[in-house]
């Protein structure tokens, strides 16, 4: 049976984080994630994941400066302030159990020397997680969402993965980009299945609900199951009303 995480930074965000785990919980969620937690006491963060039972799938690296910036490691001239936000992302992630980090690449696209400095930083995270025992998600976004990122389609992750040959670093597979990017996502995720750590759904293209808009996850995500994929899915959409209000999707995948 599909598990699914619910994606804090995006569902009920007027809760304080170790409340959000809680509602979680007793919505059904067999996991949870989050973008960046770090104004949060990890002590009570974890507190709330053992009070649950739930697993903390991953969190984000920083941004950087605020409204500006969409992430540090492909930017050249920029390594020290990535660095020290792929060590404080460890760091926390350690502090709550967390399995993974994502690196955020940020705002490089078509910048020189951006591919070789995400690739170093990548290395560095990977160095890190190995530590940790934990592990590195990178994430192909796309252009209407997220302008002038680095990372963008499946392709260019799939061959940063292979070409750095880590066993900590895999792909986080967000069926909303990477249908925006490129589609035919059921046969994207056969040929790259054995670099995708993780899987995240929302509608497209409103980025809301996964029951509506032109994905059928119905009939997608049981293809995803029959290729060998046994993780969590990851649910960061943004609720079109309130989160309680729109959980109805989740009854089409319960017995």
């Amino acid at each position: 049976m599909l598990r699914f995480s619910a994606n804090l930074g995006f569902l009920w965000t007027e809760l304080a984080l170790p409340d959000a785990i809680r509602r979680a919980r007793g919505a059904g969620f067999e996991a949870v994630e989050c973008h960046w937690p770090y104004d949060v006491d990890p002590d009570a963060v974890r507190a709330a994941l053992e009070e649950t039972g739930l697993p903390m799938l991953g969190l984000n690296t920083r941004r950087g400066r605020p409204g500006i910036d969409n992430g540090l490691a492909a930017l050249p001239g920029r390594e020290a302030e990535a660095r020290a936000a792929i060590d404080e992302a460890f760091a926390y992630g350690a502090r709550i159990g967390a399995r993974r980090v994502h690196v955020m690449a940020g705002k490089a696209f078509g910048v020189a020397g951006a591919r070789k400095t995400f690739e170093t930083n990548l290395a560095h995270a990977c160095d890190v997680a190995a530590r940790h025992a934990m592990g590195v998600l990178i994430e192909p976004l796309n252009h209407r969402d997220a302008p002038d990122y680095f990372l963008i389609g499946l392709a260019m992750a799939a061959d940063i993965v292979a070409r750095l040959a880590r066993p900590e670093l895999s792909i986080m597979f967000d069926c909303y980009h990477l249908q925006i990017t490129g589609g035919d996502l059921a046969e994207s995720f056969r040929s790259h299945r054995e670099m995708i750590g993780h899987v995240q759904i929302a509608a497209v293209p409103s980025r809301a609900e996964p029951d509506g808009g032109e994905v059928a996850y119905d009939r997608l995500l049981p293809m995803f199951e029959v290729a060998g994929y046994d993780g969590f899915v990851g649910a960061e959409y943004r609720p079109a009303t309130t989160t309680d209000a729109g959980l109805g999707w989740m009854a089409a995948y319960r017995p």
